[in-house]
């Protein structure tokens, strides 16, 4: 069987992928009030989908209790208006355990990580995204990166699977993922839809644009949605000016200044939301909160990015 078109089996509409960061308290416990607000100003501000509990959301680092809570809330918050996917990872059986979690709280999809530690040969990745496949009537998307990397004989083989819907790269080989592309679509004409995962995917969209990707995954709708939803206006309807500005003027710093810090591609993010919203707290370990220095960086960032989209009223 083929896959269906993600926009007939999850119905997400045009716009950023909203990957919303997972609120502590001060006693670090999950805040489910916080959170639930979280995720309800982002879709109200205009998110395409919600992926929730995924890597901005800090996975590894939620029980099952707490995963369940969070999924659960990200349901509820986002009402229907759109469609809410949820991540799962670890091995096989954990995946899978994730995923039923997932389904019973009402999640639209899932979002399928890399397996925990190993670095498996293909027979063996291509068995377990399967398996995960086969156990969940949830649609799954299955993300490449760090441990997980596939050929393009086995996204053909991932395509062919019921129940897998697409590809999120977050790799970056574009020479690899032109041939992903290519091999698909001559293999498995129907419907298989890519991602461009990559930390502030922004920046190198352009590029994944050329070889057909147009969805991306957007953590910088998490704490400035007013400058995610601008690029990406420019960006669907050509506006070649505003891409360049905010490139040049907002996202290439943003890199810049993520690249200071391992983990920063979370706990930056989660400073931004702070800095703009809700107190959300901080990371848990074994990632670390950015230096002041860096976060009064951030600030100044954010001032100067949301200046520049007055630049053409």
């Amino acid at each position: 069987m083929t896959p269906a078109p993600l926009a007939a089996r999850l119905s997400i509409p045009s716009g950023p992928l909203f990957f919303p960061v997972t609120a502590y308290g001060p006693d670090g416990t999950v805040a489910l009030d916080t959170y639930r607000a979280h995720v309800r100003e982002g879709v109200e501000a205009g998110a395409a989908g919600v992926f929730a509990c995924c890597g901005t959301g800090e996975f590894h680092a939620l029980t099952p209790e707490e995963y369940e809570s969070c999924v659960r809330t990200a349901v509820e918050a986002a009402d229907g208006r759109v469609p809410v996917v949820a991540g799962v990872g670890y091995g096989t059986a954990l995946a899978v355990r994730y995923a039923g979690i997932a389904e019973a709280a009402g999640a639209d999809g899932l979002l399928a990580m890399p397996p925990y530690l190993v670095v498996a040969g293909q027979p063996g990745l291509l068995r377990h995204y399967r398996e995960l496949a086969a156990a969940t009537s949830l649609p799954v998307i299955v993300y490449q990166r760090d441990n997980a990397v596939f050929t393009p004989e086995t996204v053909v083989g991932l395509a062919r699977t019921d129940g897998i819907i697409g590809f999120k790269d977050g790799l970056g080989d574009l020479d690899l993922m032109q041939r992903v592309v290519s091999a698909v679509r001559t293999e498995v004409p129907d419907g298989f839809l890519y991602f461009n995962g990559l930390p502030t995917a922004e920046q190198t969209q352009l590029a994944y644009r050329g070889i057909g990707i147009t969805l991306y995954s957007s953590a910088v709708f998490c704490f400035v949605p007013e400058i995610a939803l601008a690029f990406h206006r420019a960006l669907a309807s050509g506006d070649e000016r505003t891409v360049r500005r905010l490139l040049d003027g907002f996202y290439r710093p943003f890199v810049e200044l993520r690249a200071r810090g391992r983990g920063y591609a979370v706990s930056l993010v989660k400073a931004g939301v702070r800095l703009r919203g809700p107190d959300v707290g901080g990371v848990r370990p074994p990632l670390h909160e950015p230096s002041e220095d860096d976060v009064a960086r951030l600030a100044e960032l954010i001032d100067h990015g949301l200046g520049l989209l007055g630049e053409d009223r």
